[in-house]
């Protein structure tokens, strides 16, 4: 975090899955977390990560290949050749839409589809 954020301004960020919530994980964030701070995210809300967006974006791309890869290492090579693709402006696009995201989310309390 120090090196990504030397101004002191970054901040953690999970979304309370099952494996992140363990207790070696929960162990390992507070004995870690002194050098940063940690925005509580709301329990299992992934459709709040953009990181599912890029995922489906992904996937979809894949998918659509032909013809699909057949081995680990095929999809590995496809995977980074679509990443490489996806417009700057996609990403940047999912970034500015978390405020519109999170102000959905406190207006209804829970977890909700955006």
């Amino acid at each position: 975090m120090s090196i990504v954020h030397s101004d002191g301004l970054g901040q953690f960020q999970h979304d309370n899955a099952t494996p992140h919530t363990s207790r070696v994980a929960t162990k390992w964030l507070q004995k870690h977390s002194s050098g940063f701070r940690h925005f509580h995210w709301p329990p299992k809300s992934p459709e709040m990560n953009i990181i599912e967006d890029i995922r489906d974006a992904l996937l979809h791309a894949v998918e659509n290949r032909s013809p699909p890869p057949r081995t680990p290492m095929d999809l590995w090579t496809v995977l980074k050749d679509e990443w490489c693709e996806l417009p700057p402006r996609y990403l940047q696009t999912l970034v500015e839409s978390m405020p519109h995201r999170v102000a959905a989310l406190l207006c209804v309390g829970c977890p909700t589809r955006y």
